[in-house]
């Protein structure tokens, strides 16, 4: 290795965006980057002995930072205290074997779901800790804001440029399709699948289907950490979103996830089952700032149809 050589570990590595990143670096490497990917078979983060070993192996100077104990609306309810002590641990433990090791920079990943229930849309970066999150996921949601807090102690006391990305809603191949797991996209996509192979005529979406969400497919998300890694200098977290005028309701996204199966059959809505927030519409305006005009976004209805053929021919490999 050169002494100018960037090593950069990801953590959560083997999840959806991890291998999203992956898909990128291997069209986009760079002759001075080591990338290496990690996922929870090389060590358990919540663990501060591991986190060492992990750091001691692979001698990071950047880390982008993906691990996280993660869940669907239903799960995150029925698991708050969970999501809080797990993703606290793993959380804390990275950051300081990060100082620890004299990394350089560490970017993490937040999620839209931590910004206040009751606040103005669409919301940007300065509302994180306005409020308190919605109560169906507070847990997740307060561990999460907590990695803006160490990023800013980092830097004060130590002068480290830690800092963080806040995705929407991402979904792509290699995604969560355990139905007791998965986030919305990945969940319509086994649950439809699952009623297909049975010859069922009847989808079944949980909800009214009338919430709005924003969704960004995990290769375009790949690309924008990769951007942020190699040229955003601030603590200050960012935003990374498809634009407002792209949000769709849950029921757009369940016909477009049948329209890419060829499904024909009738979509029910089972209103007797909890919508979550309504909406959580977020500003990309700083990211427009500092992106490149060239960037697109890839189309939605194409990015489904991508994630259902990838989930078709993967089962084998995919998390069910």
């Amino acid at each position: 290795m050169s002494e100018n050589q960037k090593v950069i570990l990801v953590t959560g590595g083997t999840g959806l965006v991890g291998k999203a990143i992956q898909s990128i670096i291997e069209n986009d490497s760079k002759s001075d980057e080591l990338w290496v990917f990690i996922g929870s078979k090389d060590g358990d983060l919540s663990n501060l002995e591991d986190t060492r070993n992990i750091f001691k192996k692979h001698h990071p100077t950047h880390v982008i930072h993906l691990a996280a104990m993660v869940g669907g609306l239903f799960y995150n309810m029925s698991q708050n205290l969970d999501f809080f002590r797990k993703n606290m641990q793993i959380n804390d433990n990275v950051l300081s074997v990060s100082l620890e090791f004299g990394v350089a920079k560490v970017v993490s990943c937040l999620s839209t779901c931590i910004f206040p229930d009751d606040v103005t849309y669409p919301i940007d970066e300065t509302m994180i800790h306005n409020g308190p999150p919605h109560p169906s996921n507070f847990g997740y949601s307060y561990a999460k804001r907590m990695l803006d807090v160490l990023n800013r102690g980092y830097y004060e006391q130590h002068g480290k440029i830690y800092t963080s990305v806040v995705p929407c809603n991402v979904f792509g191949p290699y995604d969560n399709f355990n139905l007791q797991q998965s986030h919305v996209i990945p969940g319509l996509i086994r649950k439809l699948h699952d009623v297909i192979s049975k010859d069922g005529d009847v989808f079944t979406v949980m909800g009214s289907g009338k919430p709005l969400r924003q969704f960004i497919y995990s290769l375009d998300l790949a690309k924008l950490i990769i951007y942020v890694l190699r040229t955003y200098n601030e603590v200050d977290p960012i935003i990374l979103s498809v634009d407002e005028e792209s949000e769709l309701s849950i029921g757009d996204v369940a016909r477009l996830i049948a329209d890419a199966f060829g499904f024909k059959g009738t979509i029910v809505f089972d209103t007797t089952k909890a919508d979550g927030q309504f909406k959580k519409t977020a500003s990309n305006a700083k990211l427009r700032r500092i992106l490149p005009n060239d960037f697109k976004f890839t189309p939605f209805s194409a990015a489904v149809k991508e994630t259902v053929e990838w989930f078709r021919n993967n089962q084998h490999i995919a998390r069910l």
